[in-house]
């Protein structure tokens, strides 16, 4: 039997506009958590709509809005396994109207220690 993971919960808490959707869809790529192909795509994406520095924000940013207007809006969550880790990373919106969304960040790492689902 092989040794057991760590499992590493992270919550991405930082000011607003601050890069952090941008930093952690980087941790994540570079980590492993995402293919070279889907951040081409976002590459493309991120062109199209003359917002060339957003492709890694773009891994977690889900809403339109959010793409569209270059904030986080909702809590994202992005689960990935290393060789030696499973890794839950939470990016959590910063903005004042949106701080609720970020304190419900906060009580699901605490609470969620268990391994990827596969």
């Amino acid at each position: 039997m092989g040794k057991e993971k760590t499992c590493i919960n992270i919550v991405i808490i930082e000011h607003v506009d601050s890069g952090k959707s941008t930093i952690t869809g980087y941790l994540i790529y570079k980590c492993g958590g995402i293919g070279k192909r889907t951040i081409e795509k976002f590459k493309k994406e991120v062109a199209e709509m003359r917002k060339g520095s957003f492709k890694y924000a773009w891994v977690l940013d889900k809403l339109k809005a959010e793409c569209e207007h270059d904030i986080t809006i909702d809590i994202s969550l992005w689960k990935f396994e290393t060789s030696k880790y499973y890794v839950t990373i939470i990016d959590a919106p910063r903005h004042r109207d949106l701080i609720r969304n970020m304190e419900l960040s906060q009580i699901y790492k605490n609470k969620n220690n268990s391994p990827i689902d596969k």
